[in-house]
């Protein structure tokens, strides 16, 4: 039966990898991805355009954007190795909702801590959603006794303890979206997660 779980295949995460991909090469192709400007046309967050514009889109389309190669690199290898672990927990149709929610609900927390701190920034990138793909896998690992599949509880706690340590020690990070994420994952995991029984009969398993 543990075989059978581990082989099910994670195609919406690879489908929002490859999306993320697809849409850094366009824009790559038709401007730079490093031009705040250009970035900003094609989607980016920019407060004052969704909150005085009505532009609320940007708070989807800013998740498939990423400023330069190393950016998007970094995202979408974190994605790559987390995120079918989570899809594989809580099956397609949960995990490409919770994906989306959790980009969306930490731009939207984002948006706000930096309205009140008087800054507006542009931001872009799917580092929301993966710290909410992070929050969500530290609570399915708590709940099934500190491991899932490969995953420890130690492993995810580092992995976020230094992706916030290199977030706040590096200029240009988004942090308020990093934790909001994070924070937005837990949540949705104690909503969407279920710990899968174990029973003798085939048909009782998804």
């Amino acid at each position: 039966m543990e075989d059978l779980y581990r082989r099910k295949k994670a195609f919406v995460n690879m489908g929002f990898i490859i999306l993320n991909v697809i849409y850094f090469l366009y824009l790559e192709m038709t401007g730079s991805t490093e031009n705040t400007q250009f970035m900003v046309s094609h989607g980016a967050m920019y407060a004052p355009l969704v909150v005085e514009g009505g532009e609320y889109y940007r708070l989807l389309t800013s998740i498939f954007m990423h400023f330069g190669i190393n950016h998007i690199m970094n995202n979408m290898l974190i994605l790559f190795i987390l995120g079918d672990n989570l899809e594989r927990a809580l099956g397609h149709v949960k995990y490409f909702f919770f994906y989306l929610i959790c980009g969306v609900g930490a731009n939207i927390i984002s948006m706000i801590v930096n309205l009140g701190d008087y800054r507006l920034i542009v931001s872009a990138g799917a580092s929301g959603a993966i710290f909410g793909v992070i929050g969500g896998l530290l609570y399915a690992v708590v709940v099934n006794r500190g491991r899932l599949e490969d995953l420890s509880t130690r492993q995810l706690v580092v992995v976020i303890v230094c992706s916030l340590y290199f977030g706040f020690s590096s200029t240009g990070v988004d942090n308020a979206a990093h934790i909001a994420g994070l924070f937005v994952g837990i949540l949705m995991g104690i909503v969407l997660y279920r710990k899968p029984k174990r029973p003798g009969r085939m048909e009782n398993w998804e």
